[in-house]
């Protein structure tokens, strides 16, 4: 391994691209290798067996692009695959799952909201998750059916994807929750329109900043921060349609992108 290694990054679609560029703005010399895996959007309603399979396939696609850690940017699939993949492979895997923890430390109503995909909340990590951190506040779990697609297609502000998001943000805020955490990777494409239904006196908790945090950390430890003072290379791959991934994925990075399509 070469410290001028890429760090992987993999989603079910572009959701992950919001921990992307987050560890982008932490990390500006290190090459990011991004996949997509469109073709299987959502992971949300898929089996865990079938969430680890893909997941397992991706990362050995990344292994052979030599990536030298992974960031799994999905919360259905750390939940459901994580301990799988970290006894699979030995390099750094570093996941995302909802910041309940930060969300219980900052309410002051004593109530917190989980907005998640399906999977998420039937998922048995998920569910310890909020044993763990129930006893000192009441955390309501939302299920949000849809919003993974709105932002899959690019649509973020429309009047269907308003409904949308106000059918699951207005029962958490109107059930007294003054912190809403995000646990799905593609929700804070839409936490402007999050913030705007929930109100200002609701506070909004996404943990793509304090995933890249551990990506730092750990590349840190293993001494594997690229060495180099040039501007990292972004390297994207899609599972799905390469023309439609291009659209999407320059539309939600901020720049023109080439995509490549994944083999598998």
């Amino acid at each position: 391994m070469t410290i001028q290694q890429p760090i992987g990054v993999f989603d079910s679609g572009v959701g992950g691209l919001s921990v992307a560029k987050k560890i982008r703005e932490a990390l500006p010399h290190e090459d990011i290798l991004y996949i997509a895996d469109s073709r299987h959007a959502p992971y949300g309603n898929k089996s865990q067996q079938f969430i680890e399979q893909r997941s397992r396939a991706l990362i050995q696609f990344m292994l052979e692009q030599h990536a030298k850690a992974i960031v799994v940017a999905c919360n259905t699939a750390t939940l459901s695959a994580i301990q799988s993949l970290r006894a699979t492979f030995h390099l750094p895997i570093i996941g995302v799952e909802p910041g309940i923890k930060p969300a219980s430390l900052q309410t002051k109503s004593g109530v917190i909201g989980v907005m998640v995909t399906r999977r998420t909340s039937c998922a048995t990590a998920f569910h310890e998750l909020v044993k763990r951190f129930s006893e000192n506040v009441r955390i309501e779990v939302q299920a949000c059916d849809g919003l993974v697609e709105q932002v899959e297609k690019g649509d973020l502000h429309s009047a269907a994807t308003r409904d949308l998001v106000a059918r699951y943000v207005v029962p958490l805020r109107d059930s007294g929750a003054d912190t809403i955490a995000l646990g799905c990777t593609h929700y804070p494409f839409l936490l402007p329109l999050i913030q705007e239904i929930a109100g200002d006196g609701v506070n909004i908790i996404e943990t793509g900043s304090a995933v890249a945090r551990q990506v730092v950390r750990r590349l840190t430890d293993e001494n594997h921060l690229a060495g180099s003072d040039h501007p990292g290379k972004d390297i994207f791959y899609t599972s799905g349609d390469v023309q439609v991934a291009e659209n999407i994925v320059s539309y939600l990075w901020g720049q023109q992108e080439k995509i490549l399509p994944c083999p598998i």
